[in-house]
């Protein structure tokens, strides 16, 4: 599976949203200080743990030009929990102040080779990846994180800053793809 590499350009895509939109992740960018793409879903443990300061990530940083894309790539078949139907429900219910992506054919998961969810790729308003891997160092306990990685990568990309650390493991459950 091909990976993106730091220093890359973005993959265009255009994919539906919970919200009934379509997205063009091109024209989000364009408006953009940074773009977050995460590829996530409804099921998974650690997407779970990490659901609330992602969404937190977005609402601190809206302000400053951040945009977010989460993308679920999942096969439904074998992961219902993770139907946009019930992706529509789990936006509504928490209030995502993101666009949530339905990636049904699983083109853009294998494009960006996506691995984990949550797993984060941050571009710069270049389009140019310069973050990619988890959130932060710790899913289990917020309190006990040492290194908000999102949070520092963006903060440097929003001050014309290389990223300290550009690339960390991304921990969570596997994307289910259809073999």
């Amino acid at each position: 599976m091909t990976k993106l590499q730091i220093g890359d350009s973005f993959i265009d895509f255009t994919l539906p949203a919970t919200d009934g939109q379509n997205y063009r992740a091109s024209e989000v960018l364009s408006t953009a200080q940074a773009l977050v793409v995460v590829f996530t879903c409804n099921h998974c443990p650690y997407v779970l743990a990490w659901e609330e300061r992602l969404m937190q990530i977005a609402h601190d940083y809206a302000a400053q030009g951040v945009s977010m894309l989460a993308i679920n790539a999942n096969d439904v078949v074998k992961y219902p929990d993770d139907s946009f139907e019930n992706m529509k429900k789990r936006a509504e219910q928490k209030h995502y102040m993101f666009s949530y992506l339905w990636d049904e054919s699983q083109e853009v998961a294998h494009a960006y080779g996506a691995e984990r969810t949550p797993e984060l790729f941050i571009f710069d308003a270049a389009g140019k990846l310069r973050y990619h891997g988890a959130l932060d160092d710790n899913y289990m306990d917020e309190q006990a994180v040492k290194h908000h990685y999102a949070r520092k990568a963006l903060d440097a990309i929003l001050a014309g800053q290389e990223v300290a650390i550009a690339e960390t493991r991304a921990v969570g459950c596997t994307v289910k793809y259809r073999l």
